[in-house]
């Protein structure tokens, strides 16, 4: 540890002797030595410093005064003046200054060198800083130990929090990821900020609770932390992959319901017990964040899924019914998506067992998702999800043959017949209400009509005609994903 003016007093080859006030304490640690013959030395120090001097520029009683303010100005711990060259004793006027500032001072004997001092002073910060450096490598095999030998992330920062003396916590997005102190809630006051670099911008903070010790292990522990950060990025995306391939695969009915069983199992889903679907659809350049992002504490034990359906992005988390009460469970991860800077609608699909319950959960989170609320609950199972979660009944065939000529004539003509065939169905038939939505004259509205009856060979206004083009723009909201 540094050396202190009285640490220096103890060493008997220096003789060194204390002429200032006994009431002064020798005691502040020694940062370095400066020997100095100037009036005004103040410019050249920086603090911390035991001024060695022989008084060769302090001749008068004004000038060693004026010396003593210069020293206590510059923050210095101390004066070590030497005598029998320009003087044969420490000049009392220094000395009374010294007594009034309590600037320590003390006596150097003709036959002790300076460069005695600095060397002492020079050894003992040295022997210091070796000491500091064999003990951050001490802990810095401690966290990495702790991070590779399985104990991962939550291992590496109980370690830390110990050398530290602190509480800590990792967020991401706003949104809690690990602590010591779960719910202890990092903030700007309490807490200090670490950013952490992953490669993404994901906003991942480290937070220590103010007051901690660092004496540098912090900064080798952030490049740890970003670095398994950044892996477990990576795993999450790779795991979301892979089970959204084996989801997909079962929402488009082509497995074999043992096949479906034994894929879900080795996924995490037991198909005997109640699962539901929370779902969320991406709607922006933001549909990355789907694959990465952390879910809700609430929701760690459940699976997600990441999946292409229409060219957007749909996260799907299938949750154990057991877990929680869905809504619940839906505002959790609202509330982390809006963290992020997702506005995606959070849909909730029916619980129910089996691949082809997984199946009907998915296509009623997808319906629900689309009434555009936060958080959207499951309506009972509609007739459109029973029947797109049916193998047997070939519900995408039937659609894109019924509207497949108004989706042609549309981009051919730049029609908008589709447009008018949903608001008339929403409208319940009302060509008034149509008129009005879409600012057309009925007439308008009724000739679309007409070109709608002869391109689909369906008439809107026949009831089983309306009912067979209502569940046709049902499956084309809500068709199964297509693998790429």
């Amino acid at each position: 540890m540094a050396l202190s003016l009285a640490d220096l007093m103890a060493a008997p080859a220096l003789h060194l002797k204390n002429m200032g006030s006994t009431r002064t304490p020798l005691t502040a640690p020694i940062d370095w030595v400066a020997v100095t013959e100037l009036e005004n030395p103040q410019a050249f120090l920086s603090g911390g410093e035991l001024v060695l001097t022989t008084g060769a520029r302090q001749g008068t009683v004004d000038a060693q005064r004026s010396f003593v303010r210069q020293i206590r100005r510059a923050g210095a711990v101390g004066i070590g003046f030497g005598i029998g060259f320009e003087h044969d004793a420490v000049p009392p006027a220094l000395i009374a200054e010294a007594n009034r500032w309590a600037v320590p001072v003390v006596e150097v004997p003709y036959s002790t060198p300076f460069i005695a001092i600095g060397k002492l002073v020079a050894d003992a910060r040295s022997s210091d800083h070796y000491t500091k450096l064999e003990r951050l490598l001490r802990e810095h095999q401690v966290l990495a130990r702790a991070l590779l030998t399985g104990g991962g992330l939550p291992a590496l920062l109980r370690k830390l929090a110990s050398m530290v003396g602190s509480e800590l916590a990792i967020t991401q997005y706003g949104g809690e990821v690990f602590s010591t102190a779960p719910g202890s809630g990092p903030n700007d006051a309490d807490w200090h900020a670490v950013a952490l670099s992953t490669g993404k911008r994901d906003a991942s903070t480290l937070w220590l609770r103010k007051p901690f010790h660092d004496d540098g292990i912090v900064d080798y522990a952030r490049g740890l932390i970003s670095i398994e950060l950044n892996n477990l990025l990576q795993r999450r995306n790779t795991a979301r992959q892979i089970a959204g391939q084996v989801i997909a695969d079962i929402v488009r009915g082509t497995l074999e319901a043992a096949d479906a069983t034994a894929r879900l199992e080795n996924l995490g889903i037991i198909p005997a017990a109640k699962n539901f679907v929370l779902l969320v659809r991406s709607e922006d350049e933001k549909s990355a964040s789907l694959s990465t992002m952390t879910l809700p504490p609430e929701l760690e034990t459940a699976v997600a899924a990441v999946m292409k359906a229409d060219e957007r992005e749909e996260l799907l988390i299938v949750v154990p019914a057991q877990l929680g009460d869905p809504a619940i469970l839906g505002r959790a991860l609202s509330r982390q998506m809006h963290g992020i800077g997702l506005a995606a609608a959070v849909g909730i699909g029916g619980a129910y067992s089996q691949a082809n319950g997984l199946r009907w959960s998915y296509f009623e989170a997808r319906e629900a998702a689309s009434r555009g609320l936060d958080v959207n609950v499951p309506e009972r199972l509609s007739l459109t999800s029973l029947l797109l979660a049916s193998e047997d009944v070939p519900m995408a065939d039937m659609a894109a043959e019924a509207l497949g000529p108004l989706l042609a004539f549309d981009t051919a003509h730049g029609a908008e017949l589709v447009d008018t065939l949903e608001t008339y169905l929403r409208l319940n038939g009302s060509v008034a209400a149509v008129a009005e939505t879409l600012t057309l004259h009925r007439n308008t509205v009724r000739y679309r009509l007409t070109q709608i009856a002869e391109l689909t060979g369906y008439d809107p206004a026949l009831t089983p005609d309306r009912v067979q083009l209502w569940l046709a723009l049902a499956v084309r909201r809500l068709s199964p994903p297509v693998q790429p």
